[in-house]
């Protein structure tokens, strides 16, 4: 199966607008804000917050871009997926994009112990 020329990603911490991994995203199309289903947690990490799938989940703001296949590659370096640090996935979003194949970076470590970051980082 071909490989999409393009990708929805909702990004929740330093890729955001104003942090210091947006730069990645120059160039890409903003869909604007979203807010996922309250299917996660987010996790402070210290200069930076980890999601991962929860139970009693929250509903994680944040924003969505369209990018490219080379930006896609270059915000899998940046999350760490080769590391495992973290994994691109699907996620589940609320409003227009309910049903939108639209992914974002699982926190694949340990959370225990460290401070939730409630429905927004920071």
């Amino acid at each position: 199966m071909p490989q999409p020329l393009s990708q929805l990603v909702f990004v929740y911490g330093t890729l955001k607008r104003g942090y210091p991994l947006h730069a990645l995203l120059q160039g890409q199309l903003c869909l604007g804000s979203a807010v996922t289903e309250p299917l996660y947690r987010m996790f402070d990490l210290g200069s930076y917050p980890g999601l991962v799938e929860w139970p009693e989940g929250l509903a994680i703001r944040g924003e969505v871009y369209q990018v490219d296949v080379e930006c896609l590659g270059h915000l899998d370096e940046a999350e760490g997926v080769v590391e495992k640090q973290y994994a691109r996935r699907r996620i589940s979003l609320q409003g227009e994009l309910k049903n939108s194949d639209v992914h974002a970076w699982f926190w694949l470590n340990a959370v225990r112990g460290l401070k939730d970051c409630g429905e927004q980082w920071p």
